[in-house]
Formats: C-alpha cells, structure tokens, sequence
C-alpha cells in the first residue's frame, strides 16, 4: 500500500498555493522537494484535546513519530477536505466528519532516517469527534493513537522535539483556543 501511494500524483504550488502543475508523491519528496498541497487533519474532542497518531514504522516520511490524527495529499483538482475525509477512513476506518480549514501551514523538514523531503503548503483542517468515536487504525499507517490535551502536545513538541513529527507545532499553532470554543 505504502509503495502504492507513492506513484499519486500531487499538485505542485507556487508560494501563494495556486497550482502550477504536478508530480509523483516520490518524486515531490525526493531532495531537494517541491512544493504541493497537502493537509493535517486535527481531531479535537469536547474535553480540550486533541488526537496524536504515531506514524507507523513503515512510512517512508518520519516514521514512528507523533503526528496529528491524519495527513495526506490531495490529487490534483480535488477538494482538500474530500481527500482529507478519504484519509481519514483509509488511515483511521472511521467514517466522513465536517471539517473546517483553520488556517495554511508552509513548511520544509528533512527525514534524517529516510533521506525525504517535505516541502509543503499545508491545509489545516479541524474536526470534532468523542473520544469514544469509532476507530479501526490500519496498522500498516498507524502505530499507536492517543487523545492528549492541547498544551501537554505544545509541551511535549517543546521538551523532544525529535519524538514528533515536524510539521506538527505549526499545525497545533493554527489551533486558536479562543476560535474554536468547543474544545
């Protein structure tokens, strides 16, 4: 599967994310990268936390580190929250949820393990789901899921940072406690 997804096609972006063409997954993440639309879907529960998934050991892209409750790539024209909603049963089993873009994130972050590169224009999407919302992860993308309040995530990025995935304080930095009042 993981060797599947890596022949999707991305859509490459310009730095204001209009789209100026397309590539592999693989051939966007190979040094030195190029920039494509991407999204982190964070999933936030009634009580204050948010959903950590450890990226399980066979991600070709900073395995085995904590990271928000999806990621991906949307294929070239498609609806950034379609692709997000498609992930989210792909990576976690679980059914559509209403998302709503919090905010871009531009980012690049190199895999020191796996020689990867991410250079993304990155969608944030917000959901809210239980706690006890049903999920069946696929262990072939998900390692370990875990509920975690927002400022222990903040804390936790601060204190080892090589414990989580790159991306994930920017994405946490899009995450305005005081616009989104039913965390």
């Amino acid at each position: 599967m993981t060797a599947d997804r890596e022949a999707h096609l991305v859509e490459l972006v310009d730095g204001g994310g209009d789209a100026v063409g397309q590539a592999t997954v693989d051939a966007a993440h190979r040094a030195p990268g190029m920039l494509h639309r991407a999204f982190s879907v964070l999933l936030a529960d009634g009580e204050g936390q948010v959903l950590l998934q450890r990226r399980a050991a066979v991600k070709t892209r900073f395995p085995l580190r904590w990271g928000n409750a999806c990621c991906g790539h949307p294929t070239p024209g498609q609806a950034v929250t379609d692709a997000a909603n498609a992930r989210l049963g792909e990576e976690l089993g679980m059914g559509p949820v209403p998302l709503a873009e919090i905010g871009v994130y531009v980012y690049r972050a190199e895999d020191p393990v796996t020689g990867r590169v991410e250079v993304e224009y990155d969608h944030v999407l917000l959901g809210h789901i239980g706690a006890d919302h049903p999920m069946r992860p696929d262990p072939a993308e998900v390692a370990e899921l875990r509920w975690v309040a927002i400022n222990e995530v903040r804390a936790g990025i601060g204190a080892e940072p090589d414990q989580y995935a790159p991306w994930l304080a920017g994405v946490m930095a899009k995450l305005n406690l005081d616009s989104h009042r039913a965390l």
